[in-house]
């Protein structure tokens, strides 16, 4: 589970685990419609970012991060995340793997 530290009124440091993008990867299956534009975008961007850098922010892709987090890191001026590899490994696999039918659903609504 993410485990959120208030550094202070405007700071926060957020660390998760393997097992926070194994929930991303659930409820992002759970719901691909809601979460289209995130799957597709973490998919395709990644990549650019070699995974272990990737900012949800970069391309407005944080509704599924958010979701996770259960807050939202921008009511603070400023956050950092902490995260292993693994995290961001899985959650690329994860996001990989309904991204077909992500695309799909984006493309019917355009």
């Amino acid at each position: 589970m993410a485990q959120i530290e208030e550094i202070d009124e405007r700071t926060v440091k957020i660390h998760v685990q393997l097992d926070d993008a194994v929930q991303m990867i659930g409820e992002a299956q759970r719901d691909i419609t809601g979460y289209a534009h995130d799957i597709v975008t973490i998919t395709e961007k990644m990549p650019f970012f070699d995974y272990v850098n990737f900012c949800f922010y970069a391309y407005n892709s944080a509704d599924l991060f958010e979701w996770m987090l259960g807050m939202n890191p921008k009511d603070y001026q400023s956050f950092s995340l902490d995260a292993p590899d693994s995290f961001f490994y899985s959650l690329f696999g994860g996001m990989a793997a309904l991204y077909n039918n992500a695309k799909q659903i984006l493309e019917r609504t355009a």
